[in-house]
């Protein structure tokens, strides 16, 4: 009997609550106390093709999707053809006896568990759109999860509509639970149990920068929407009213920039959200507040380019272009969360950030990262402190906006303050704003933004191994990467081998010394990122000299699978042994 350790897959047409009924389980699972992740995939399209949802859950901490399949939802059949390769022998596999034909899919593995959903859904007075939760409500019943909890999600999903729409959920939910249990009951090895633990909550990535962004005081947010970034947009919409914030639907992405940089300029801790294709049009816009010194935050969430590329799938080909973002020299701040919990965390501290240092502070994320969810305590938004940096309440006379200073930063006033009277001026300038082109002060306002970088530096956190110390293999990446990785080096270290990651957050300014030494300790390395190139190898060899010659890498717009990383390193390791 397998307890408490779960991999579901649900695979359908567009338009058949795939992605409702998935976040349900994952909910399910959450609720009765055991660690979750999912992954979710769909194509480029308005309507159709083949949307597939896949949950992990266990009782320990899980970081990433895997290969094999434990149960397989097909609300049709394509969605066998398709992962019929992902399934074991003992898996089980729930399908519409009426629509899917298992044989002219090709399924040779599993146990199949047909259902008629329809005569189901009928019987217990439900609409036909209702088959999902009776195919889930199936997968429930033969692990024996206790339907009390299922009946509270339903009820807690369906919150806000009349009541009888929950109602007839949870009527077709207990048929169809009723009735596997009869039929396969009696097979089930699986078995989902409720265990004691903290409370958690199920967040995506894009959910948890939003999130971060409420508890930093967030005033402004003005974004055109973009696949992957669309729901930091409508989750910070849903909650402007309950938070006292305001958000702008733009009508494309510059104007979204430019928004944001009125509002950085009036005193709003303000931010936009976009993927590769909008953020090319917010360039000059970065230019902009990097040479007004307003401070700003954008959220760049990658998918696969160029163009318009792969819409809903992930990558990370942006890398380099977010280093180097804008034209002339500025601080670029450009941070990178790997997880869920640092994608808040990080996104709360790009606002101090970007007031403290008066600069632009790029937070880049990826589809994976962003549209994937986690089971992460509740954040404990008392630990997220407000740092606004030189921020007067009241000017001198003679206020110098751009004044030179030791550290770059320079005082900086809003509209209203006394004596506070300012030109952003986006030509350059002198120290109050009046544009010139004389000599002595074009190079002292290029070097006092310069400075900006030394302070930084100084402060800032350094990048530290995660793992076993003496490792044989120090795997190098940055964001959603590591999540596959961790659960790589969990298989390897029960086989004996000892490996640990130089996980890489801030990327600008980059920590050259400290990645220097640890790569210079280290005895074997595998670089792994997903893009042609090898971005970051490429900005590690440009920053301290060394060239990581193993990398393992994919842009084929899927994240990687752990057994992907775990094969590649038993052969970098075996190589060298």
């Amino acid at each position: 009997m397998a307890e408490n350790k779960i991999s579901l897959r649900l695979g359908g047409p567009a338009g058949t609550g795939i992605m409702n009924t998935g976040l349900v389980f994952a909910k399910c699972c959450s609720r009765i106390g055991l660690h979750v992740f999912d992954y979710i995939e769909y194509p480029s399209l308005i309507r159709g093709g083949h949307n597939t949802y896949h949950v992990r859950a266990e009782d320990r901490p899980v970081y990433s999707q895997i290969r094999i399949v434990d149960i397989l939802i097909a609300l049709d059949e394509e969605s066998l053809t398709l992962h019929k390769d992902e399934l074991k022998e003992d898996s089980f596999v729930f399908y519409d006896e009426k629509s899917v034909n298992p044989d002219r899919a090709g399924l040779k593995r599993g146990i199949r568990c047909p259902l008629p959903l329809k005569e189901i859904v009928t019987a217990a007075g439900g609409d036909e759109i209702m088959q999902n939760t009776v195919a889930l409500a199936a997968a429930l019943g033969v692990m024996s999860y206790p339907f009390p909890v299922f009946q509270q999600i339903i009820e807690e999903s369906f919150k806000g509509k009349p009541s009888e729409v929950a109602a007839k959920n949870v009527e077709v939910a207990r048929h169809g639970y009723e009735h596997a249990r009869q039929e396969y009951g009696h097979l089930s090895h699986y078995k989902l149990s409720p265990v004691k633990a903290p409370e958690r909550m199920i967040v995506s990535g894009n959910e948890a920068v939003a999130l971060g962004a409420i508890a930093a005081g967030l005033h402004f947010f003005a974004a055109y929407p973009m696949t992957p970034a669309s729901n930091v947009l409508h989750t910070l919409a849903a909650l402007q009213e309950k938070h006292d914030y305001v958000v702008k639907h733009a009508e494309d992405e510059i104007s979204a920039v430019n928004m944001v940089i009125g509002a950085g300029y009036a005193g709003c801790r303000s931010m936009t959200a976009t993927s590769g294709g909008g953020f090319a049009l917010m360039n000059e816009g970065v230019s902009l507040a990097g040479i007004t010194e307003t401070p700003i935050v954008i959220n760049e969430v990658m998918r696969g380019g160029p163009a318009t590329g792969l819409p809903t799938w992930t990558g990370q080909d942006d890398l380099q272009w977010v280093l180097h973002a804008g034209h002339g020299e500025f601080l670029r701040i450009v941070l990178a969360p790997s997880d869920i919990e640092e994608s808040f965390w990080m996104a709360a501290e790009a606002f101090n950030l970007a007031e403290k240092y008066q600069t632009p502070v790029l937070l880049i994320t990826d589809k994976y990262l962003a549209e994937s969810h986690k089971s992460v305590p509740v954040f404990d938004t008392s630990k997220v402190k407000i740092d606004r940096g030189k921020l007067l309440r009241k000017a001198p006379e003679n206020f110098r906006r751009y004044q030179d200073t030791a550290d770059g930063i320079s005082p900086r006033t809003i509209p209203g303050v006394k004596n506070g009277l300012f030109l952003a001026n986006s030509d350059e300038h002198d120290e109050y704003g009046w544009s010139t082109e004389e000599i002595a002060m074009r190079n002292k306002m290029v070097e006092k933004r310069a400075r900006k970088q030394k302070a930084l530096e100084a402060e800032m956190p350094q990048p530290r191994l995660i793992g076993l110390e003496h490792a044989e293999l120090t795997f190098v990446t940055w964001g959603s990467n590591k999540g596959p990785i961790l659960e790589a080096m969990r298989w390897l270290e029960k086989e004996g081998v000892k490996t640990n990651l130089l996980q890489i957050t801030w990327l600008n300014p980059f920590p050259a010394a400290t990645v220097t030494k640890l790569l210079q300790n280290a005895k074997r390395t595998l670089l792994v990122e997903c893009n042609h190139d090898g971005q970051l190898g490429n900005v590690i060899r440009e920053k301290t000299g060394i060239l990581l010659t193993e990398r393992l890498l994919k842009y084929d717009g899927r994240p990687f699978y752990p057994e992907e990383v775990y094969e590649r390193a038993k052969k970098v390791i075996g190589g060298g042994r």
